[in-house]
Parts: structure tokens; sequence; C-alpha cells
């Protein structure tokens, strides 16, 4: 791999992007009388607290299995550079490149907003994922453990709860995983986007690395937690040669079943994703962005449901067929977790 020598390490935003819903755009004035952009600066990450007045959000998206999510942070300090979610940045008047990286809005009355929620008459006990948007174990979460609050919210509900993470900070909360799961109220799936440290390094920057993600696997599964990997996204051209050893190595640690969707640059994340291959693969950045735009009918992006997160084409069925391959090597005889139900109404309301 070649990195430019500008590249911002542990950063995968290498720019900021103008907000669209800004009228103004940001600029730096140098001492010469300048007005220079105010970009590719790194900055301090900041940690802002907000209050809202709900804490669940309705997902109206036939590709997403769950009508509820739950984000006790926006922004991420991932830094994973393909993140679909860089755009709802925009709505709190900041940029979907390094202020969502390094703006980090955290909601520490998620959990007594939940527990409000689950107890309302107006509530169908539906499952809830946590998180829908930016990842609840991002690097924060260590300190402020908003994210394990919520889970013993859900468990003194006992309240189904779905979880994806790339973050292997989950097994600080094996416990009440264990009891969630022995209730049949918890699946996790964790993310496992590459196995290459020296790309997780570029591509998602501040995630835990893929072996400390398939030892989470491992610990999940033996704990008696049902756990899935989701390979999301698969890249051509980066990590799309990996599908392989990925199914094979997630059915060893013990995964229930694998999942994979394809690369989509919506919204800002062209503009971005295209700076960042410039500057770590300046000698094929045309190339890996023409191997996108193959999945999505020449564009970066589709918002076709059933579509966007598959694509389509020959490079699309590729992928698809390659997984499928190894998927029924590995996972054939695999039990599939178990599907979480919406909560039954306690008896005692009958009274």
């Amino acid at each position: 791999m070649s990195h430019s020598p500008q590249a911002v390490k542990g950063q995968g935003a290498q720019s900021k992007v103008h907000n669209p819903y800004l009228e103004h755009r940001y600029v730096r004035e140098e001492y010469d009388g300048l007005d220079v952009p105010d970009s590719e600066i790194t900055e301090p990450t900041i940690y802002q607290e907000v209050y809202p007045k709900s804490i669940l959000n309705k997902i109206d998206s036939p590709d997403i299995p769950y009508r509820w999510g739950l984000n006790p942070y926006q922004g991420c300090e991932h830094g994973c550079i393909y993140c679909y979610a860089r755009h709802t940045h925009n709505y709190w008047g900041y940029d979907a490149g390094v202020d969502f990286e390094r703006k980090i809005m955290v909601k520490k009355t998620a959990p007594t907003l939940l527990r409000a929620k689950l107890r309302s008459r107006n509530w169908e006990g539906e499952p809830v994922m946590l998180s829908g948007n930016t990842d609840c174990y991002q690097p924060v979460e260590r300190e402020l453990g908003i994210t394990r609050q919520l889970l013993e919210v859900f468990l003194e509900e006992r309240h189904p709860v779905g979880m994806i993470t790339k973050n292997d900070l989950i097994l600080r909360d094996l416990d009440i995983l264990k009891e969630l799961a022995s209730r049949q109220l918890v699946t996790v799936a964790v993310s496992i986007t590459t196995l290459d440290e020296r790309l997780r390094r570029a591509l998602e920057p501040r995630t835990s690395t893929g072996l400390r993600r398939l030892n989470a696997v491992k610990q999940l599964s033996e704990a008696g937690i049902p756990v899935t990997v989701m390979m999301a996204p698969v890249i051509p051209g980066l990590n799309s040669t990996e599908i392989p050893e990925i199914i094979q190595r997630s059915a060893e640690a013990g995964a229930s079943g694998f999942h994979h969707l394809v690369v989509r640059l919506n919204h800002q994340n062209g503009t971005l994703f295209e700076v960042w291959a410039q500057r770590h693969y300046p000698d094929r950045a045309n190339k890996l962005l023409n191997q996108i735009k193959k999945l999505h009918g020449g564009s970066l992006s589709d918002s076709r449901s059933k579509i966007r997160m598959r694509g389509e084409g020959a490079e699309a069925d590729a992928i698809s067929a390659l997984a499928r391959i190894h998927r029924t090597l590995h996972f054939k005889d695999r039990k599939p977790a178990y599907q979480l139900s919406p909560k039954k109404p306690d008896q005692l309301s009958l009274f």
C-alpha cells in the first residue's frame, strides 16, 4: 500500500466538505490576509452533551429488519471513510468530513428516556436496534458507559434489542448480554471489514483490529450470545478478495451466520472517498472509483431499496456468488441465530 505523506493518521476523512445546509463557508484567515479553506486540519475531538426529547427513531427502510433505532452518540470517532451516516452530521450544522469524526454529540439522558418510552402505554414492544446510525461502542463509550446503561434498561424491562458494532469493547458488557441472551432478548452482529491491518488503519482508523473482532465473535458465541458477522462494506479492489477468509474465520470463531453489503458512497461520501483514495492509493484511485461505479450503474451510490446495499451488474454478481459459495461451505450446518420477537405483555398488566 502506498501512502501519501500528507495523509492524516488516525483520521478517515482527509478533508472537510461544505455543509449544504449552511449559507456560508468556514475559512481560516492567514496573517498575509488570504482566506484559506478550513480543511485538512487535524483537530482535537470535542464531546458535546445534547438533550433530546425522545431517544428512539423510527426506521422507514425495507432494507433494515428493525423499525426502531437508538443512537447514544451522533458522529463517530471510528472514522470509517465509507460511513453512510456521515451526512447526518449536516443536520447539526457540522460537515460530513472531519467534523463527523471530531465533534461527537453524547446523549447522557438516553437511559432515562429509554426507560420512560418502554414503559409508556402506547409502546408496542418492538425490538430496538442499538445502534442504527453510529457505533454505540465507539471509543468514548469506554469512559461514559451510556451503552451499558441502555443494556441495563433493556434487561430491567425484559425488552428485545439488536446490536451491531466493530469494536471489541462490547466484551465489557458480556455479563448483561448473557442475561439478555438467556431470555432470547438480544442478537449481536460484529462488523468485520478486513483482516489486513494496513488497510484497516487507513479505511477505519480508530476501530478494533480485525483479529480483536474475531476474538469478540468467539467470546460472544462461547457465552451463548447469538452472533453473526457482517462484512460491510465490500469494496471491490480493496477488500473483496478477503471474503473467503473472513467467512471461514468467522465460522471458526463460532458465528451463526455471515452477511455482506457492498459499498455505496451516498451524499458527500463520494467526494470524501475520492480525496481519501488519492491520498492512500494515488496510483489506482480512479480504478477504485470506477469499480465502485460498476456496482451502481455508473454512479457511486444508489438510493433504490433492495438494490443499493447489494449492487447490480457483473461486479456485484461476482461478489454475491463468492460470498454464497463460501457461506455454504462453512455455514451449511450452522444453526441461525434466533429472531427477536416483540416483547410479550406482562401478565400483571391485565389486572
